[in-house]
């Protein structure tokens, strides 16, 4: 079965999961996160992207219509919580919270 959405998923949390690690390493390279607990959350939401590229690559390659369709559903929802996420360590990047 085709689906598309799944290698939409995948090329984003790749993508953003990029976004994660250079926040965390430049964080540590800058030694702010010893003052900060940015990087422990940026470093939690990397775990659902790779999590959820994780499981839309294998809703890509599974022939079971069935099993593809739960793979993508458990991606698509921890790829919502990553995003969401992001959305929230920006805004305390931001306003210079969680320190």
């Amino acid at each position: 079965m085709a689906n598309n959405t799944s290698q939409h998923i995948l090329n984003t949390s790749a993508n953003l999961l990029g976004f994660c690690l250079f926040v965390v390493t430049s964080m540590h390279i800058t030694n702010y996160a010893a003052n900060s607990m940015i990087d422990e959350f940026t470093s939690a939401v990397s775990l659902l992207l790779i999590l959820s590229c994780l499981l839309s690559f294998f809703s890509i390659k599974t022939l079971n219509a069935k099993k593809e369709k739960q793979l993508e559903k458990v991606a698509d929802y921890l790829f919502a919580i990553a995003l969401s996420g992001i959305f929230i360590i920006v805004i305390f990047m931001t306003f210079g919270w969680l320190k």
